[in-house]
């Protein structure tokens, strides 16, 4: 019944929208009928989701290659122009009190999603912020395959609201300690920043062990979360060296969305009530946006004015590169892992 739900809010939009896009029921010269917008939306699936070419399509909708091409493009355009910001956008206060809460009781206070990317020989590499329900709140898609991590991170928005200001304003204290950032859980290649909590390679007691195992355990969302995308959406995992850059961003981006349309409505439908505990002396927190004095959110400063740096911009970025603050943070979270999970495993 969901999927369904599911299935019928994209096909209403989206069979509006090629509607009015291109004139789809017309006759030709000789009076034959032309092509239902139905027959070009069960190709456009069937290509998504079983990786079939447009010439295989061909024996079920009765439809031309550049037809059936043209029909993937014109759905996967409004897809991502009608659901980006519904369903691809920034977390609202209710998600991301959901996401925070579900990270302390994990034991990981001010955690916010998991951070990594995926790439393979000779592709475009994927860069994600799943979180424990395998949400995808941000990608980033169009970096060359042969390029590593840290040149994936140099090219990503994913923290361009934190240079501006825009970022969760959130609060949380972990072993007595009180941080004002959230964080993103990493691998080891990415730097020591205060966006990201990292594993340890070296365990030398078991305090580090336990807290690697949670670490690199949790981390398994994002993961799970490429697999996900690529058991279900096959043209992914495809050669589509037929399309250009920008159609297979599109495409990416598309498959992403309608992924996230089916968690929610499996997942968000009941939405899980967080009881305060009165024993747990660890609060996370979040604050409003500021208002101005005309009432309005405050807008902050852009990146750039008069062809230079605010800055402003050049201070926060600095504070978000602060090696200090990442060791400091990683140690407080050993300790209070190993007081809140280290009886649970003896």
């Amino acid at each position: 019944m969901k999927r369904t739900k599911v299935a019928a809010m994209v096909h209403k939009s989206t069979i509006a929208r090629m509607w009015t896009d291109i004139d789809i029921i017309r006759c030709d010269a000789v009076g034959v009928l032309g092509l239902f917008p139905e027959q070009k939306l069960t190709a456009v699936i069937r290509m998504l989701t079983y990786e079939a070419s447009a010439n295989q399509v061909d024996e079920i909708t009765r439809m031309g290659k550049s037809t059936t091409l043209e029909a993937l493009v014109r759905f996967c355009v409004p897809v991502e122009t009608l659901y980006t910001r519904n369903y691809l956008g920034r977390p609202t206060p209710k998600n991301l009190q959901r996401l925070l809460q579900k990270a302390e009781a994990q034991g990981f206070p001010g955690m916010i999603g998991d951070y990594g990317n995926r790439k393979c020989q000779k592709s475009i590499i994927l860069e994600a912020v799943a979180g424990f329900d395998i949400w995808v709140w941000h990608a980033f898609f169009g970096v060359p395959g042969s390029q590593n991590d840290l040149n994936v991170l140099g090219q990503s928005p994913v923290f361009n609201d934190v240079l501006r200001g825009q970022g969760p304003d959130i609060t949380y204290q972990v072993n007595n300690t009180v941080y004002q950032t959230g964080y993103y859980l990493a691998d080891d290649i990415y730097p020591r920043w205060t966006t990201f909590v990292k594993s340890i390679p070296n365990l030398r007691s078991q305090k580090q062990k336990l807290f690697a195992t949670y670490q690199e355990g949790y981390r398994k969302d994002v993961k799970m979360c490429f697999g996900i995308l690529q058991a279900r959406w096959l043209i992914i995992r495809g050669a589509v060296s037929m399309f250009d850059k920008e159609i297979l961003r599109s495409i990416m981006i598309t498959c992403i969305i309608l992924q996230n349309m089916i968690v929610y409505e499996y997942d968000y439908d009941d939405v899980e009530v967080y009881e305060p505990d009165l024993m747990n002396t660890v609060l996370t927190r979040i604050y409003e946006r500021p208002m101005g004095p005309s009432g309005e959110p405050f807008e902050p400063e852009s990146l750039v004015r008069d062809g230079r740096f605010m800055t402003r911009i050049i201070d926060r970025y600095t504070e978000m590169q602060s090696s200090y603050i990442h060791e400091m943070r990683q140690l407080d979270l050993i300790e209070h892992l190993w007081v809140v999970k280290g009886n649970e495993d003896e």
